[in-house]
């Protein structure tokens, strides 16, 4: 048996369950924050239970942590000497790597250290373990989990959690000027998606209005052909390489085979969205990528995503289906074109 901890979008826990339920027979589950985070109990090695988790990544199970130990809370400073504690047993784990050390409160959590303080601490024992403490690009991650009275401490590498931010809450910073906060969605979807997107060249954002993709694609060095009847803001405008359709996609005439990148996020239904997308395939280079966003506008997403898909394996082949940080109501799929 091994316990982990699971992270979802808020509301989304329940999706995250059932996933999980198909995936991993015997699975029994608690709830820690409503909604979100759930503790697990789960038949079979930590390894084992990794190894499926990775092989068949859930798509709403946004972060994971296994629970290697569980610390009673005293509430006093014997919280932290414990944890130390523990941290210096598992020295082979750390020592000579980069590691992050993740801290997370529950709500009335019994554990009185702030994360930022916590974190202080652990760093210098980790310091101590000739390990050195770094948020960026990890090679382990420390992941603590303050519940009501418990410490759930647990560590892995950013791959086997499935996210190198605590709880998978990414975080990018709000630029002066930016367009819109659905470009970082597409940045999200970038790290999501082991991808570049200085590497294409020839983007078709449809229904780009007002432009949030379409600038980080020209930010990139792509010539992006931004398709909305719309207003797109008028930052974008000042870019040679932007070409304007102020239509509706289904009007737009492409060239055929001219863009190896085409990306869509829009409000309309998901059957709508395949179709669009399905219609336009003849404009995409063969093997081009498509990063598309499904609104889930109903109380069966596993149902809508499982339509999607059938419908758009029909031209492309689905390399993943996630439900980032960024995305609300909706799960975001990377795409290969086939032709």
């Amino acid at each position: 048996m091994s316990r982990w901890i699971g992270t979802a979008n808020r509301g989304f826990a329940s999706y995250a369950m059932e996933e999980l339920r198909r995936l991993l027979p015997g699975v029994r589950f608690t709830q820690l924050a409503a909604g979100e985070v759930f503790l697990m109990e789960v038949p079979g090695y930590q390894e084992t239970v990794q190894e499926t988790l990775l092989a068949s990544e859930p798509i709403f199970l946004r972060h994971v942590q296994p629970v290697v130990r569980e610390l009673p809370l005293s509430g006093n400073a014997d919280d932290l000497q414990e944890l130390s504690h523990v941290v210096r047993l598992a020295e082979s784990q750390f020592e000579g790597k980069r590691t992050a050390v993740h801290v997370r409160r529950a709500v009335g959590t019994a554990f009185p250290y702030s994360a930022a303080d916590t974190k202080a601490l652990i760093d210098a024992v980790l310091l101590e373990l000739d390990s050195e403490p770094s948020l960026q690009a990890p090679e382990m991650i420390l992941s603590l989990y303050a519940a009501a009275d418990s410490l759930l401490v647990g560590w892995g590498t950013p791959r086997e959690l499935l996210s190198d931010w605590p709880g998978g809450a990414v975080r990018f910073q709000k630029e002066e000027g930016q367009v819109s906060r659905a470009k970082f969605k597409l940045l999200e979807a970038e790290r999501a998606f082991g991808l570049t997107y200085a590497n294409y060249r020839n983007a078709v954002d449809i229904g780009a209005a007002p432009g949030g993709w379409t600038s980080l694609l020209l930010e990139r060095g792509l010539a992006v052909t931004a398709i909305d009847p719309a207003e797109l803001h008028p930052s974008l405008h000042g870019y040679p390489r932007l070409t304007y359709l102020k239509k509706n996609a289904s009007e737009a005439k492409l060239i055929p085979g001219s863009y190896d990148l085409l990306v869509c996020d829009m409000s309309w239904s998901p059957m709508q969205m395949c179709r669009l997308v399905l219609d336009l395939q003849a404009a995409l280079a063969p093997g081009a990528t498509a990063i598309i966003t499904v609104k889930l506008m109903h109380r069966k997403p596993l149902q809508t995503i499982r339509e999607v898909k059938e419908r758009l394996q029909t031209a492309f082949h689905i390399r993943k289906a996630k439900q980032l940080f960024h995305n609300r109501d909706e799960i975001t799929l990377y795409l290969e074109y086939k032709s």
